[in-house]
């Protein structure tokens, strides 16, 4: 058996994994919070028709009515289809983690949960990969198989690019997907230069952020002195990490550094979800829905 054939079963042992673990959650844990939080997009205008008795005058359309000398009332129907999309991060910086899961890993499952809770309400589900360039798009379309699919290659797909693009995925999104949907921006976020194009989907499109952290990330450990290579850049560096006012630097830093994404998250209409890789992603999902709830 070839190395490329055991690499295949394994994708698909974990992709097998993964969806027995989040259908189970979405069964138990998450039933109907989706469903309610997650609305489709009320009455859509359909046509218009001459007016007949017993029809609600607030229907009546003036302008046509008007030109034709006679009531015609506009016609309505309920929209109930939902799509969902997902912009996921595939930068290097995703393949990391300290506490056994990678960023990626922990990203596909919660992609899935989402996935399949969407598919339980007869939504369609899309993906854009990307880097700091597109690498895939998968247009949304319903069904297990279509789910099944986004998250074996949210696992195994290999991109080209290394570092992270988030204005030109927001943007890209925003010229493939016209019509308003649900989108879950996934990424750790070490990016700048985004915040036109978040404010301008943001406008159109339910966006919610989800960000990805490793704990080594907000706090470095006292282990001495020690070799660090960026993975999206490959540079590499000796840092002495038993320098307590270095760690502390760092530390503040990146504190600086989320208040200042969730402000911007805020002012641009964007709910921010963090999900640790150390810990169970399934209480931060349940606190999301919860606000969701309580805000509709």
């Amino acid at each position: 058996m070839s190395a490329q054939q055991i690499d295949t079963k394994e994708i698909l042992r974990k992709v097998r994994r993964i969806e027995l673990h989040t259908r189970g959650l979405v069964n138990q844990v998450f039933s109907g919070e989706y469903h309610s939080v997650f609305k489709g997009r009320g009455m859509e205008f359909t046509e218009v028709r001459e007016y007949q008795f017993g029809d609600d005058i607030r229907t009546i359309d003036w302008n046509v009515s008007a030109r034709f000398n006679h009531p015609y009332v506009k016609v309505f129907e309920e929209e109930r289809e939902l799509v969902v999309m997902f912009l996921v991060d595939l930068s290097r910086s995703q393949s990391f983690g300290t506490t056994g899961q990678f960023k990626k890993e922990v990203a596909a499952e919660l992609c899935a949960v989402l996935a399949f809770s969407a598919m339980k309400n007869n939504d369609k589900v899309g993906v854009i990969l990307f880097t700091d360039r597109i690498e895939k798009f998968i247009p949304p379309k319903k069904g297990r198989q279509h789910v099944l699919r986004i998250i074996r290659e949210v696992l195994a797909f290999e991109p080209a690019g290394s570092a992270t693009d988030i204005k030109s995925a927001l943007e890209y999104f925003h010229q493939v997907i016209k019509k308003r949907s649900i989108a879950f921006l996934v990424s750790d976020f070490l990016a700048g230069g985004y915040e036109k194009p978040l404010r301008i989907v943001a406008r159109k499109h339910d966006l919610i952020a989800v960000h990805m952290v490793d704990p080594i990330e907000e706090g470095l450990p006292a282990v001495g002195l020690a070799k660090i290579k960026d993975a999206e850049t490959g540079r590499e560096q000796w840092v002495d990490y038993s320098v307590s006012s270095l760690r502390a630097r760092y530390a503040a830093g990146i504190a600086e550094e989320q208040k200042r994404r969730a402000r911007m998250f805020l002012t641009s209409g964007v709910d921010l979800v963090r999900i640790r890789t150390d810990k169970s992603y399934i209480q931060p999902l349940v606190e999301f829905f919860k606000m969701r709830e309580r805000r509709f």
